[in-house]
C-alpha cells in the first residue's frame, strides 16, 4: 500500500485508534473524525479487560503492549460471584504473574492510544453530516469543510452514521437497562463496600435482575444496576433525564431500593453509597449475524459493526482487533478494496459467535438463577484463563 493512501476514521474509541496507531506506523496517512470536544469532554467509563489473543495483540500491532502492560491492573482480574443473599458462590483470586486479561480504565486506554498518534491526526469537535462518493474516493462533509478519502472506516459505535452507507440494520433493545452509579473514594468512605467488591469485580443476580460491581484504577468503584424493563421505564417511574444523566439521584436511588427489596444490605449498600451523576444505559445490540456486501471504499470495526450487549466481555477487544486487522490487511496490499474484502471475511464469522455469546450470556444472567448462571460463567472463565497462561508459557 502506498503511503499516499487516506483513510478517514470515523470515530475515536478503541477501535478507531487502534486501526489509525497502526496504520501510521506503517506510513499511511489517517485523519480520525471525532465529534467530541477534546479528550477530556466526558467521562469514558469503567474499567475494561485487555485479553491475549484479541486486544493485547492489537495492542501490539499498535506498537502499545509494553505501554499497557505497565499501567493494566493484573488483580482487576479478581471475580466474586454473590447470590442475592450475599452467600458467595464463586471466587476467583489471580496470581501475580497472571497477565490473561488485566484491567485497565478506559480512560487510561484512550490516553494511551491518542499519546501513539502525530499530532493534529484527531480533529476534535467535528461531526460528519454527509458522506458521498466522488469517483474512486468518499468525500466526508463536516460543519466546518471536507476530508475526501480513498477508505471510510466507521468506528463511531452503535448509532454509527457509516453504516447506512452498508446496511439498513439498526440496533435494537435488548429489553435490559443498566442504571451506572459510581462510589468515590471507595476505601475510605465506604470501607464495607471496598471489601465486598475487592481488587477487581463483583456480580448478583436473581429474579431477572443484576447487580455488577467493578473496581477502578482511580479507587472509585462502578456499580450497574441492571433489570428488564420497558424502554420507557424512566417516565413511568416518574424519572426525568438530560440526555443519558438521571436529573434526581435521590429519585433514582429509592426506584433501586424498590426493585432491589430483599437483597442482602451488603448489596443494595452500594446503592445508597453512590455519587449523584447517575446514568441510564439501556442496551443495544444489532441483528445476528450482521454482514453486507463488501463495498469499495467504506467498512466498519467495533460497535458500528457488531454492537452486543458487555456480557461476551469482547466489546473493546473486538473493536481493537477489528482495528488491527483491518490496518494489517491495508498495509499488506495490494489495495484498499482486496484489504477491506479480506479484512471482513475474518471479522463477519469472528463478530457472530461474539455476538452470540452475548446474547446467551445477557438471557442467562437476567433469568431467575442469574447467579447460577453467573458462577458457571466465572468456572468457564478461570478455565479459559488457565488455558491462555499455558499456552503463553509453551509460545
Amino acid at each position: 500500500m502506498t503511503t499516499t493512501t487516506h483513510v478517514a476514521v470515523v470515530g475515536a474509541g478503541p477501535g478507531g485508534l487502534t486501526l489509525a496507531a497502526a496504520l501510521q506506523r506503517g506510513g499511511v496517512t489517517v485523519t480520525v473524525l471525532e465529534r467530541d470536544d477534546g479528550p477530556h469532554s466526558r467521562d469514558q467509563g469503567g474499567t475494561l479487560d485487555m485479553k491475549k489473543g484479541s486486544g493485547q495483540d492489537a495492542l501490539a500491532a499498535a506498537g502499545l503492549l509494553d505501554a499497557f502492560l505497565w499501567h493494566c491492573r493484573p488483580e482487576g482480574q479478581d471475580q466474586r460471584v454473590l447470590d442475592r443473599d450475599g452467600t458467595v458462590l464463586a471466587e476467583e483470586i489471580t496470581a501475580p504473574d497472571d497477565m490473561a486479561n488485566p484491567e485497565i480504565d478506559r480512560g487510561v486506554l484512550r490516553s494511551l492510544l491518542l499519546d501513539a498518534l502525530e499530532p493534529g491526526t484527531v480533529r476534535w469537535g467535528t461531526t460528519v453530516r454527509e458522506i458521498r462518493r466522488d469517483g474512486d474516493r468518499h468525500v466526508l462533509e463536516t460543519g466546518g469543510g471536507s476530508v475526501t478519502a480513498d477508505l471510510v472506516v466507521g468506528a463511531d459505535g452503535a448509532w454509527s452514521v457509516v453504516r447506512p452507507l452498508l446496511s439498513a440494520a439498526r440496533p435494537e433493545y435488548s429489553g435490559v437497562t443498566f442504571v451506572e452509579l459510581r462510589i468515590s473514594c471507595v476505601d475510605t468512605a465506604h470501607p464495607a463496600v471496598s471489601a465486598l467488591v475487592g481488587r477487581g469485580g463483583m456480580f448478583s443476580a436473581a429474579d431477572a435482575k443484576g447487580l455488577v460491581a467493578q473496581r477502578q484504577g482511580d479507587g472509585s468503584v462502578r456499580v450497574y444496576a441492571g433489570f428488564r424493563d420497558a424502554l420507557d421505564w424512566p417516565v413511568a417511574a416518574g424519572l426525568s433525564l438530560t440526555g443519558a444523566r438521571f436529573d434526581d439521584a435521590v429519585a433514582v436511588r429509592a426506584e433501586l431500593r424498590r426493585r432491589f427489596d430483599g437483597w442482602a444490605p451488603a448489596l443494595t449498600a452500594m446503592i445508597d453509597a453512590c455519587d449523584d451523576a447517575v446514568y441510564c444505559r439501556p442496551l443495544y445490540a444489532l441483528p445476528v449475524p450482521h454482514t453486507w456486501p463488501s463495498t469499495p471504499g467504506v467498512t466498519l470495526v467495533g460497535d458500528a459493526a457488531h454492537v452486543m450487549s458487555p456480557f461476551s466481555g469482547e466489546g473493546a477487544n473486538s473493536a481493537m482487533l477489528d482495528g488491527a486487522e483491518l490496518a494489517g490487511e491495508i498495509l499488506a496490499g495490494p489495495d484498499v478494496a482486496t484489504a477491506v474484502l479480506r479484512y471482513e471475511r475474518t471479522m463477519f464469522p469472528r463478530a457472530t459467535v461474539n455476538a452470540l455469546g452475548a446474547a446467551e450470556g445477557l438471557d442467562g444472567f437476567f433469568s431467575a438463577d442469574g447467579s447460577a448462571h453467573a458462577a458457571r460463567r466465572r468456572e468457564e472463565m478461570i478455565a479459559e484463563h488457565s488455558r491462555r497462561n499455558a499456552a503463553a508459557q509453551c509460545t
